[in-house]
């Protein structure tokens, strides 16, 4: 009998066995022929759709950015308007195109679109020309690297953001960071590259695991426009220089004399912090860990056996099993809740912080409508510049308060004491010219009345993007189609 056993158990090891190596010969067979090229990708192809055909995978899950269905605690996927939800930012971007509109950003199919709606980039006067430059369009597309190719990246510099409204119709995309010949991760922005020259780095030494996070700093990063590198251009540059911190980045604009705007209020001289994503992030404990970005925003799956990244670039909060479980092992609740509570303390902390400088902008305008002279207003500008600063590396950073709690919390610390600073010298101040009493305010709480009285006119601008998006969108797009139809596309037998 027990042979009888020994000799079914050893049928059933060899049938087990073999299904094991069909299985795994299946898999390699399948693997071997699951990216066979359809189509010659050649130059820099915008075209994701052609890219799809090569990689489907990949390309049907690029796709899924277009939802806008998912929501955090505070962030979303979907539209939101930040400026009703925070309208003291209002005040302190009085004179700066953020006080017209400022959303949340959707995802990267959006890219284009949402560009083109923003109140904040205004329409193309009759003349032809819009009052932001062709550098807008930086990282919204692949056609900028197409374009850059094709006219010299100064070139492309020095034109107005509505001369290109017919050649950048295509959104981020494939060709945005990787070789169509090798699919190898590749820098296409020149700022990224000049900016690691800048700092005595060679980027083209960079492993594949710090690529995983560079192709994302090509866009996500603090950065200005250099109206001194060519003459005419507008040119992208990040402030890296003197190293990542919020200090070092202050010293380097304190170094070049550099303002984006003078504040129509209080007359400060401002730094408007774009969205320094890498940097901060370089300052928590995952990139201290070598985990890149791409590992929790475009964590792997598994589809038909075959193991790709992910392309549908989100929050990790929206796909906790594959970006977090990789690494921990707590329940998923307890995991969201962690992100939420480091969060909410950073979002209280740059609260109060944001309420204090608007205040501030609002004395200072008080103190110069009662005869304050520069001398007296020279430290308390500078204190507004530098506290703002700060309050905005932190806000303008998508995810500040979980890729870098502690730094953040630092800097925002550090701007609170300097803004509080400066309003006990405005009070000072304020005293000295007969206002002992405190300064009336508008209502800080409404988007609305602070447009009012900044003088925003938002139903203008409305009716003018209105008119824009009718009119002239489409026209753009159908000229883009018709110089893309033209583009013969080579299949592959």
């Amino acid at each position: 009998m027990k042979y009888w056993i020994l000799f079914i158990a050893t049928v059933l090891g060899v049938v087990l066995l073999a299904m094991l190596v069909y299985s795994i010969m299946d898999r390699k067979t399948e693997a071997r022929f699951a990216y066979q090229p359809k189509v010659e990708i050649e130059g820099i192809e915008p075209r994701d759709s052609l890219w799809g055909l090569n990689y489907p995978r990949q390309y049907q899950s690029y796709q899924k950015t277009q939802d806008t269905t998912f929501s955090s605690k505070y962030n979303t996927s979907g539209f939101r308007d930040a400026l009703e939800e925070n309208p003291e930012t209002i005040i302190l971007w009085a004179g700066y195109a953020f006080s017209k509109g400022y959303n949340q950003p959707r995802g990267h199919n959006h890219a284009v679109r949402d560009v083109l709606s923003s109140v904040r980039i205004g329409a193309p006067t009759e003349a032809g020309t819009g009052p932001m430059p062709s550098t807008c369009w930086t990282c919204k597309s692949p056609d900028v690297p197409r374009l850059m190719s094709e006219l010299g990246v100064a070139d492309f510099y020095s034109h107005k953001l509505s001369d290109f409204g017919g050649q950048v119709i295509n959104p981020i995309g494939c060709a945005d960071c990787h070789n169509p010949k090798t699919m190898n991760l590749t820098i296409t922005r020149p700022a990224l590259v000049e900016a690691f020259k800048a700092m005595g780095r060679d980027i083209n030494e960079a492993s594949h695991q710090e690529m995983r996070s560079l192709v994302c700093a090509q866009c996500h990063v603090e950065y200005y426009f250099s109206k001194t590198k060519h003459e005419g251009a507008q040119y992208l540059t990040f402030p890296w220089h003197n190293g990542f911190t919020v200090e070092a980045m202050e010293a380097y604009y304190d170094s070049i004399d550099f303002a984006d705007w003078v504040h129509p209020l209080s007359k400060a001289r401002m730094l408007k912090a774009q969205h320094p994503d890498f940097e901060i992030y370089t300052f928590g404990v995952h990139a201290d860990r070598g985990i890149s970005c791409a590992d929790c925003h475009m964590p792997y799956r598994t589809e038909g056996g075959q193991k790709f990244t992910d392309h549908h670039i989100g929050s990790p909060l929206s796909n906790v099993e594959n970006s977090c479980f990789v690494c921990h092992r707590e329940k998923v609740s307890d995991l969201v809740n962690d992100v939420y509570e480091r969060q909410t303390k950073v979002k209280e902390a740059t609260g109060r912080l944001q309420r204090h400088i608007a205040m501030a902008h609002l004395e200072a305008e008080q103190a110069w409508k009662l005869g304050a002279t520069e001398a007296q207003m020279k430290n308390i500008l500078r204190g507004i510049r530098l506290a703002q600063w700060r309050w905005d590396y932190v806000a303008a950073s998508h995810g500040a308060g979980f890729h870098a709690p502690l730094e953040s919390t630092r800097i925002v610390a550090s701007g609170s004491a300097i803004i509080q600073e400066a309003r006990v010298e405005l009070a000072r101040v304020l005293a000295s010219l007969g206002h002992n009493k405190p300064v009336q305010m508008p209502d800080l709480d409404s988007k609305s009345a602070l447009q009012a009285y900044i003088g925003v006119d938002l139903e203008q601008e409305k009716r003018e993007k209105a008119k824009f998006l009718e009119q002239v969108v489409p026209q753009w797009l159908k000229e883009g189609k018709a110089r893309e139809a033209k583009h013969k596309v080579n299949m592959i037998n």
